[in-house]
């Protein structure tokens, strides 16, 4: 018997030689530098963002306080000094007309535009996997009527219904977690589509069939036999979704549906900074360099996972990564 049917066969011990699907995976992972440098480049901008009020503290300034005394009243309120104001004490500079710091702002704005990213994406995966394969493997009703709920979810202009529903919303929701919910609203339908159409596929395998003559409920054939299978499809999804999230919520912070004024965004400080980018470049340069910084490192890093976690990804490419 080969080493793959050994694999394979049911009730078979795995091969000694062979490594567990997931240290694979990581193997591949780590043999691709810029996939690495990516996920460093993803690990860094979340500890910044944790660690804000620490970063703060350690600069010796907050994201609220003004300081007028640092602005040219001749310049229409420019920071003075070259790089935006930038100093020993004001690490980024401060911002143009009101005099905060930017350095304190930024970091503060990355644990809301991450965190409604991350958010959202959460709540988009149980939501979407929950309809995917209730859809998938609910039967043909089910099927039916959920698909066409999907598809309804797609069909809808997703931009301008975000817009509406964050301008009927009460003021008093928090606005990161109704930007959150709102991200939600309007892209869970992909999840879901992905998760179905695998569903569909993997319902059809052998021990799926094996658990349904044991007995098993569908409820738990869904979460035993056909969840695991949709983790790799999924992480890669997930590695795409927070970017996409990320963009959203500086496109409803750009156009003054999201986070309020003094609550940070970088969405919301590229908003204001659009007014001011002649006489401070910097203003704009920063919060639209980090967001691009970003948004690049987890689209690398979703293609990295997704080239580890491929099986058609040859061995050839792992050795030469460690070359």
């Amino acid at each position: 018997m080969t080493l793959l049917e050994r694999e394979a066969a049911p009730g078979a011990e795995p091969a000694r030689d062979a490594p567990p699907r997931g240290r694979q995976a990581w193997r591949r992972l780590r043999a691709d530098r810029a996939a690495m440098a990516a996920l460093a480049t993803v690990v860094l901008m979340i500890t910044a963002a944790l660690a804000a009020p620490l970063l703060c503290a350690l600069e010796g300034q907050d994201p609220t306080t003004f300081h007028s005394e640092l602005l040219d009243s001749e310049r229409g309120g420019a920071p003075r000094g070259a790089f935006g104001g930038l100093s020993a004490d004001h690490w980024l500079g401060v911002e143009p007309a009101t005099g905060r710091d930017v350095f304190a702002r930024v970091v503060h704005g990355a644990r809301v535009s991450l965190g409604v990213a991350i958010g959202a994406t959460v709540l988009e995966l149980l939501v979407g996997v929950a309809v995917g394969l209730g859809a998938g493997f609910g039967g043909r009703r089910a099927d039916a009527v959920l698909s066409r709920l999907i598809e309804l979810s797609l069909a809808f202009p997703h931009f301008l219904l975000a817009l509406a529903l964050m301008a009927i919303v009460p003021q008093s929701v928090p606005r990161p977690l109704l930007l959150a919910c709102v991200i939600t609203a309007v892209s869970w339908g992909n999840v879901a589509r992905l998760t179905r159409n695998q569903a569909l596929s993997l319902r059809t395998r052998e021990y799926v069939d094996a658990a349904r003559l044991s007995g098993a409920r569908p409820s738990r054939i869904a979460v035993r036999e056909i969840l695991p299978g949709l983790t790799a499809p999924l992480l890669v999804l997930v590695a795409l979704k927070v970017p996409l999230n990320m963009v959203s919520e500086a496109g409803l912070s750009f156009l003054g549906a999201g986070v309020r004024p003094p609550t940070p965004s970088w969405g919301q400080m590229l908003s204001t900074a659009t007014t001011w980018f002649r006489t401070d470049p910097m203003y704009v340069i920063v919060p639209g360099g980090l967001l691009f910084v970003t948004l690049l490192a987890f689209t690398v890093l979703a293609d990295g996972v997704r080239k580890a976690l491929d099986p058609r990804w040859s061995g050839a490419d792992l050795r030469r990564g460690d070359a």
